[in-house]
């Protein structure tokens, strides 16, 4: 008997973004009874709803506001880690919109690098969902970041990624760990044996989808 899944697929929406097959080599976080692998970093519905991610990582380089949080976690089918600020919003208005997204459904938040120890201590007492920490280059305080409250880590470090992610596991062995994948399946592999115990990968825009459309469409081929 076959032990792997059975594939279940429409024909219409075979058509789909799939993350990089890599990313089944982490070990997973398991968060509120979800275990996550891979996360897409998107706030287009779109692509929300034809990716094949086990999550979705709704942060955006604007100012948080509730009802972007509601229309990602309406159109998704998987659960959604939200941004709740931390950069350009700080203090009390991080804890509100943290408080506003565990009540809209989130499954966890994720607060930017620039936000203070005491912020993140104000929002792990504020609400009951994970409350995840940007790490963005090698001078953040780790130590002081899990005191202050931090369940996770999202490290968003460029080509730093997984020496960071290194630094972090040598700090401590079993705080869990999401980290962007890089551009390559290399990259991915680097980082996951690092110690990420899940993978951010970032889409293909519409645009770019759909060159290959309508290429295909002026030459007179079928869908591709």
């Amino acid at each position: 008997m076959n032990n792997l899944p059975t594939k279940l697929n429409g024909h219409l929406r075979s058509f789909m973004l799939s993350v990089p097959e890599e990313i089944e080599q982490a070990s997973g976080i398991i968060m509120m009874g979800k275990k996550i692998k891979s996360l897409v970093f998107t706030t287009d519905i779109c692509i929300i709803r034809n990716v094949n991610a086990d999550a979705i990582l709704a942060v955006y380089p604007f100012t948080p506001q509730p009802i972007i949080t509601q229309a990602v976690m309406c159109a998704a089918e998987v659960p959604v880690i939200a941004g709740v600020g931390g950069g350009l919003t700080k203090g009390k208005r991080v804890v509100e919109l943290a408080k506003n997204a565990e009540f809209q459904g989130a499954l966890g938040v994720v607060v930017n690098a620039p936000t203070a120890d005491e912020v993140v201590t104000m929002v792990k007492e504020t609400i009951d969902i994970p409350v995840i920490v940007t790490v963005i280059n090698e001078h953040d305080n780790i130590a002081s970041r899990i005191r202050a409250g931090a369940d996770a880590f999202n490290v968003s470090a460029a080509s730093k990624t997984a020496a960071i992610v290194a630094k972090i596991r040598e700090i401590d062995a079993d705080i869990p760990i999401i980290a962007t994948g890089g551009p390559s399946s290399q990259t991915i592999t680097d980082t996951i044996k690092a110690g990420a115990n899940a993978i951010t990968w970032t889409p293909p825009s519409n645009g770019d989808i759909f060159k290959d459309i309508m290429a295909a469409y002026r030459d007179g081929k079928p869908h591709p």
